[in-house]
């Protein structure tokens, strides 16, 4: 396939559309597209805005008429004249940047990176850099998720969650979009993705694992004495490790007789910020063993209330991907848990907390999930028992009449 045949397979435009010509019809603007055989291909409809041409194709001949008309109507709001030429590409580019969010919440540092890495790592390489905003259609998008799911094009299998992360950024730009004026309607509402089978060895290697208890007392007792107390409250208390590290000592509530950790933030990627859902901040409470050893490690290591409490030598931020390497992955090889890293910890204090019959819907709150439903989602496997216990129901008594 040609360059030329590859952009406009991209674009939603019928391949070779560059060789073929236009024929009047009985509606001023708009043409039809004919095959140097004389067979129509589609039409074109001609908006003129401000002595220049501007074309738009369309698959019918009353599709073209009715481009026709919203193309006018748009030009004579001022739309078309002012954003018609916006490259799709250019405005994720310049929307990301500039996009505050919907929620309360505003958008977080964290969700804005994560959306520029993905416009930079896919729709830059897929979209061709010409194509307008305006251009964008339905099909254009359908095949860019085609693309994703091509394990040929993308050198390894996307997830289908995944995929549907990928998209989030350019639906909530194409909102933007129409929300602004930039474009009459939204070309992803309504956009299909996929929903495939997962593949039996994926499952497996994607379920979540868990410490043993045996495996969570040897990675504890062999842990690095700096670092012990660290893994000791990650494990206690179901804590993300960058809810942990961004912990200071004013977080940390040891006089009474309710010793708790209040989670008010979270370091992500070397940004401090609020924790990952408003369900995120939350108290929870010590165990006595550990609220003893909390009080006496802030005794030995005194300073301002605002001081990290796990800190670099520095005085600084624990940087995560460090400790792991040096000192988590050697100590989870040695107990025969190559494959655990912080998260497991967390997992681990949910796994044992349902084994031994914890309220659901404390424990959803202990972990900061958003409901319930989602904690049971995420950990129905680890609940204990294959099958519900038979019901006698002799023993339930007579009827009331």
């Amino acid at each position: 396939m040609s360059s030329a045949e590859t952009r406009s397979a991209r674009a939603g435009r019928p391949a070779g559309h560059e060789k073929r010509r236009l024929r009047k019809t009985k509606t001023p603007g708009v043409y039809r597209r004919v095959d140097r055989d004389g067979t129509t291909v589609g039409y074109v409809a001609v908006i003129v805005v401000a002595g220049k041409q501007r074309k738009r194709i369309a698959p019918t001949y009353d599709a073209a008429r009715r481009l026709k008309r919203e193309g006018e109507t748009d030009r004579d709001r001022g739309v078309l004249e002012e954003h018609g030429t916006a490259r799709f590409v250019d405005f994720l580019d310049e929307w990301v940047e500039r996009y505050q969010g919907q929620g309360r919440r505003g958008f977080r540092v964290h969700t804005r990176n994560e959306y520029r890495r993905l416009i930079q790592a896919y729709a830059h390489p897929y979209f061709p850099k010409r194509l307008k905003l305006v251009e964008v259609t339905p099909y254009a998008l359908a095949r860019f998720v085609d693309w994703l799911a091509d394990e040929r094009e993308q050198g390894k299998r996307l997830s289908d969650k995944t995929i549907a992360n990928i998209v989030i950024p350019l639906r909530t730009a194409l909102k933007s979009a129409q929300r602004e004026g930039l474009i009459r309607q939204n070309p992803s509402q309504g956009l299909a993705l996929p929903h495939r089978e997962e593949d039996p060895d994926e499952e497996e290697v994607e379920a979540i694992k868990v410490f043993s208890r045996e495996q969570l007392t040897a990675v504890l007792s062999l842990a690095p004495e700096r670092h012990k107390l660290l893994l000791e409250l990650l494990a206690g208390c179901g804590l993300r490790i960058s809810e942990a590290i961004a912990l200071q000592r004013l977080h940390f509530q040891l006089d009474g007789g309710t010793p708790e950790v209040c989670i008010r933030r979270a370091l992500v990627k070397g940004v401090m910020g609020p924790p990952k859902s408003k369900r995120g901040r939350r108290d929870i409470r010590l165990s006595a063993p550990l609220a003893d050893k909390l009080r006496a490690h802030l005794a030995a290591n005194t300073g301002e209330s605002t001081d990290l409490v796990f800190a670099s030598n520095g005085g600084g931020a624990l940087d995560p991907d460090n400790l792991r390497k040096r000192m988590l992955k050697p100590l989870v090889e040695e107990v025969g848990a190559p494959w655990a890293g912080f998260h497991t910890f967390r997992h681990t204090f949910a796994s044992i907390h349902l084994s031994e019959g914890t309220n659901l819907v404390a424990l959803s709150r202990a972990l900061g999930h958003h409901s319930p439903a989602f904690t049971l989602s995420r950990y129905t496997h680890l609940l204990p028992g294959e099958s519900a216990a038979p019901l006698d129901i002799g023993v339930v008594g007579p009827a009331r009449s």
